[in-house]
C-alpha cells in the first residue's frame, strides 16, 4: 500500500469517513444475508440446519430476482431523493427499512421471509443511490481527488462484507441460518446510528423544488454526449455484473457441493462454503490502494487511464477469472471433487477487473452528470447492476442445461471480447465526455 495514500487521508472532508462507516455496516448487512440466501435455500427442510429444501434452479432463480430488484429499485428511490426526501433523509428512511427487513429474516416462517426480503429491497432502493451521491457532493472539485475519495468509500464497503462473509457465513451454516440473518439486521442498526450521529459532517445540494418540471429534463449538448457516454458505460456495467454476481449464486453453489472444502492438517475442518465470499472483499482490501496508485502513476505518466479505459481492462480481466472455474470443473468431473485453490484465482482476478471497473464508474458518474439529477442517474447505474444480477441468475439457471464448463468458458469469451471491442473504440467514444475527466 502507498504511503502517500493514508498521508493524504486528512485531505478529505469529515463527512467521507461517516459515509465510509455508514456504507460499512449496510454491506455487512447486504452481503452477509447474500452469502447465506442462496445456501439456506438449498439445504434440507430438516435436520441440523434445517432450510427451505429448494432446488439450485429454484435458488438460482429467487437469487436473481432479489439481487435485480434490490438495484432496479434504486431509480425510484433515486428520484425520491432528488425531488422529495433528499438525500440525507433517504438514507435514513432507507437504513430504517433495511433494518426492519434483516431482523424479519431471523424469524421462521415464509411470511417473514419474504417481508424481510421486500423491505430490504426497499430500503436499499432509498439508500444506495443517495449515499453514493452524498459522497461525491463533498468535493467541490472534481479532480483525482474525488477518485481517490470513491476508493476510500469503496474500501469501506468491502471491509463490511468481508467481516459479513467470516461472522454471517460461520454463524449461519453452524449454529443456524436465522441466526445469520438476525446478526446482518444488527450490523444495520450500528450503520443506522453512525449516520445520524454523523450527519452533520455531511452537506448536500438539495432542489427546493420537489416538482419534476420539465426544464429539469432540458439538456445542452454537452449534457446530452456525457448521458450517451454515460449509458455506453452503463451497458458495460450490464456485462459486468452479469458475470461477477455468478460469485453468490452459481459459484457459492459450486463451493458448497463440488469443492473440497476440508482441510487435514487442521483435523479435518471443513471451511464453511460463505466463507469463500470473503475472498473478494479481503483482496479488496489489500489491493485496492495498490490498484488506484496505480491507474494515478499511469494519469502522471499521461497514459491512458480514461474511466472508459479502466472499465474495459476491468471486464477483460474478471472475465479471465472464469477460466480458473473452467479447470475447477474439470478436475471435478475427473476426481469428483475440486480444491479450493481454484476458487481463490477465480476471485483473484475478480477482484482485480473490479477493482478496475467498479470505483471509477462512481465518480464517472459525479462528473458527468447534470448536478440537478445526479441521485436519479446514480440510481439508474445501480438500475443496471439489477439488470446485470437478473441477467446473472438466467445464466445460473441455463447452467444446468449448458453445463457448468460451458457456461464459465462462454462467460470468457464474450467479456474479453467486448472488452477489447471497446478498447479500441475508446477514443471515439471519449470525445463525448468534453473533457469531464480533466
Amino acid at each position: 500500500m502507498s504511503l502517500n495514500f493514508f498521508s493524504e487521508l486528512n485531505k478529505h472532508p469529515k463527512g467521507l469517513f461517516v459515509l465510509f462507516f455508514t456504507e460499512l455496516w449496510e454491506r455487512f448487512s447486504y452481503y452477509g444475508m447474500r452469502s447465506i440466501l442462496v445456501l439456506y435455500l438449498i439445504s434440507e427442510a430438516e435436520g441440523k440446519n434445517p432450510g427451505l429444501n429448494w432446488t439450485n434452479t429454484e435458488a438460482i432463480k429467487l437469487y436473481g430476482w432479489y439481487t435485480a430488484l434490490v438495484y432496479f429499485s434504486c431509480v425510484p428511490g433515486g428520484l425520491i431523493a432528488d425531488k422529495f426526501l433528499g438525500m440525507k433523509r433517504a438514507v435514513k428512511l432507507g437504513g430504517f427499512l433495511l433494518c426492519l427487513g434483516h431482523l424479519l429474516l431471523a424469524f421462521e416462517g415464509l411470511y417473514f421471509f419474504y417481508f424481510g426480503l421486500s423491505f430490504i429491497i426497499f430500503g436499499i432502493g432509498l439508500l444506495k443511490p443517495s449515499i453514493s451521491s452524498l459522497v461525491g457532493n463533498l468535493y467541490k472539485t472534481k479532480d483525482g481527488i474525488i477518485d481517490q475519495g470513491f476508493t476510500v468509500f469503496y474500501i469501506g464497503i468491502n471491509f463490511g462484507a468481508l467481516l459479513a462473509s467470516l461472522l454471517v457465513g460461520y454463524i449461519g451454516e453452524t449454529f443456524g441460518w436465522h441466526y445469520g440473518f438476525g446478526i446482518s439486521g444488527i450490523g444495520m442498526i450500528i450503520g443506522q446510528l453512525v449516520f445520524i450521529k454523523g450527519s452533520n459532517f455531511i452537506s448536500e445540494n438539495r432542489t427546493k423544488d420537489i416538482n419534476i418540471k420539465i426544464d429539469s429534463l432540458k439538456f445542452s449538448k454537452i449534457e446530452k454526449d456525457r448521458i450517451k457516454l454515460l449509458f455506453i458505460s452503463f451497458i458495460i456495467i450490464i456485462v459486468f455484473w452479469a458475470s461477477f454476481e455468478q460469485a453468490g449464486g452459481l459459484m457459492n453453489i459450486y463451493a458448497f457441493e463440488k469443492t473440497n472444502r476440508t482441510i487435514s492438517w487442521l483435523s479435518n475442518w471443513t471451511v464453511p462454503a460463505g466463507w469463500f465470499q470473503s475472498i473478494n472483499p479481503a483482496l479488496i482490501i489489500l489491493l485496492g490502494i495498490p490498484i488506484s496508485h496505480f491507474w494515478l502513476k499511469r494519469k502522471v505518466n499521461k497514459k491512458e487511464c480514461s474511466a472508459l479505459f479502466k472499465m474495459s481492462v476491468g471486464l477483460i480481466i474478471m472475465g479471465l477469472g472464469f477460466v480458473f472455474m473452467f479447470f475447477a470443473v474439470k478436475e471435478y468431473e475427473i476426481f469428483g471433487k475440486s480444491g479450493m485453490y481454484w476458487l481463490f484465482l477465480a476471485y483473484l482476478f475478480h477482484t482485480i477487473g473490479e477493482l478496475c471497473a467498479s470505483p471509477v464508474i462512481l465518480s464517472f458518474i459525479t462528473k458527468l452528470s447534470p448536478q440537478r439529477l445526479i441521485s436519479t442517474i446514480m440510481g439508474l447505474y445501480f438500475a443496471m447492476m439489477g439488470f446485470g444480477n437478473k441477467i446473472a441468475g438466467v445464466i445460473g439457471q441455463y447452467s444446468q442445461n449448458l453445463g457448468e464448463a460451458e457456461t464459465f468458458i462462454s462467460i470468457t469469451l464474450f467479456c474479453t471480447v467486448f472488452g477489447s471491442v471497446l478498447i479500441v473504440l475508446k477514443k471515439i467514444l471519449n470525445r463525448l465526455s468534453h473533457n469531464a475527466e480533466k
